[in-house]
């Protein structure tokens, strides 16, 4: 049986509204959050970083104010930067401005969050399930990808994002 055009114009136009969140994106209003992730943690370690992408679609800037995960007792938003030859760690208890029309990336030594007080080890393969709270756009859960302790990038398949 063949479809007229128009039968199957419907769902090609939904299919492009949608958001391109797929298999590592995750979005909140204007907001959209790519390629979560963080490391493997040691089995007496009680922190560990987590990573992503963060894209503002919208025309006003928004705000990380805080996010909480059932693995970890508190997750808190921190910037690492060197000062004087030593590198510092900061909690942002403001959280992490997201300008309009921007991107902002969560990496290793420099903006990221904070899972402190882990319940258990984050173990290399598996996901860390979180909750991002955004003063305009508000929640959305997303999954941390737990990766090999030395990772400096999101990886896929073994190999990494460009």
């Amino acid at each position: 049986m063949t479809l007229p055009p128009r039968t199957l114009a419907l769902p090609a136009l939904l299919a492009l509204a949608a958001p391109p969140l797929l298999a590592h994106g995750f979005a909140a209003g204007k907001i959209a959050i790519s390629h979560p992730w963080t490391r493997e943690t040691a089995a007496t370690q009680v922190v560990g970083g987590g990573f992503m992408k963060i894209t503002n679609n919208g025309k006003t800037a928004d705000r990380l104010v805080s996010a909480s995960s059932p693995n970890a007792r508190e997750v808190q938003m921190h910037t690492m930067s060197m000062e004087g030859g030593v590198m510092k760690m900061r909690q942002l208890k403001d959280g992490i401005v997201i300008p309009a029309g921007q991107t902002v990336e969560l990496k290793p030594g420099s903006l990221h969050v904070m899972f402190m007080g882990i319940k258990a080890p984050f173990k290399k393969g598996s996901k860390i399930p979180a909750t991002l709270k955004f003063k305009q756009a508000g929640s959305v859960k997303v999954q941390f990808t737990v990766q090999a302790v030395g990772s400096t990038m999101p990886m896929e398949a073994g190999h990494a994002q460009h």
